[in-house]
């Protein structure tokens, strides 16, 4: 089988073995997969992870009740036996493995085993290229379900695909949004769909944003958002990144700031707004590439001027 692979580099191989199959998974024929910052992260030693990377898909089951159907896939494995998934908290599982991240190979490769359960269909009017974006917008629209948005003012640190998707859910749900970011190109593509948008270089820190979401995948986003962020306010950390982040804890206290992690979202409403036109995907594809040119994938995926790369699998 052919996987893209890392073992402390990542490479190409045509070599790869499907474990066994577990009760309740299917097999899915990934279709196309695309490349996130999480994955980057991995390469710099994020997690400890070593396998098939990849948990962005759209792909087609083998067998089970979406046979032969395009699907998208939730990517924390639960037990949904334990306490913590009785809570309805399966995402955060102490048993779970996740797909491309945690003891769980991911999705790029020919096929991918996954728990069917896990498993969304992609609506008829979706294209693969769209639908791909499930994952990501998931993670953005877990915010509007861990805080109330409808007229807060927010500031979203990052022009970059997470970013962009988080500043478009914001908007949606009747946030005021204004994103802070380095590269006019992409600021660009925020504005043309109605989203403010300021460069870093011109910020002026003024701490009058009820809520700070940082998407910047770096580890100096938390500073900056503090810089933003009014007394009594929320900062949203949607960053994950390998280096150590040592931040000055004491204005949390003296603020009363409250700093909420935010995570794995709901497919189902990621599909939704996707389906109805109120999230717009297409201008943040920047390339795709066949599954054999995965590193140069990878190479297109860090550079300053790159969004969305997919890899082509079929």
């Amino acid at each position: 089988m052919r996987a893209v692979v890392f073992d402390g580099h990542l490479h190409f191989t045509r070599d790869a073995q499907l474990r066994k199959i577990q009760p309740g998974e299917v097999a899915v024929d990934i279709l196309q997969a695309g490349i996130c910052e999480t994955d980057m992260q991995l390469c710099q030693g994020y997690m400890g992870f070593q396998g098939t990377l990849g948990h962005e898909f759209v792909g087609i089951p083998q067998t089970g009740r979406y046979a032969g159907r395009r699907v998208v896939g939730e990517i924390n494995c639960a037990c949904h036996v334990c306490t913590t998934c009785r809570l309805g908290l399966s995402n955060h599982c102490p048993a779970r493995t996740v797909v491309g991240i945690v003891n769980h190979d991911g999705a790029f490769a020919d096929t991918l085993l996954i728990p069917e359960r896990n498993l969304l269909p992609v609506p008829d009017e979706l294209s693969t290229s769209e639908a791909v974006f499930a994952e990501p917008l998931a993670a953005a629209c877990r915010i509007p379900q861990q805080i109330s948005l409808s007229g807060q003012r927010v500031t979203v640190l990052g022009d970059g695909r997470l970013g962009n998707l988080c500043a478009q859910v914001l908007k949606h749900h009747g946030c005021s949004v204004l994103v802070v970011g380095k590269h006019p190109a992409k600021l660009s593509i925020l504005r043309q769909l109605g989203i403010a948008t300021v460069l870093l270089s011109d910020l002026a820190p003024s701490r009058d944003s009820d809520i700070v979401v940082d998407c910047t995948g770096s580890p100096t986003g938390l500073t900056t958002a503090l810089q933003l962020v009014r007394p009594c306010g929320t900062i949203v950390l949607k960053t994950t990144v390998a280096a150590t982040q040592t931040v000055h804890m004491a204005p949390f206290v003296i603020d009363e700031i409250t700093l909420l992690g935010s995570r794995c979202g709901p497919f189902d409403e990621a599909l939704k707004l996707l389906r109805a036109g109120a999230v717009t995907v297409a201008p943040l594809l920047s390339a795709s590439y066949p599954l054999e040119d995965a590193e140069q994938a990878f190479a297109h995926a860090v550079r300053k001027d790159a969004l969305k790369i997919l890899l082509c699998i079929r």
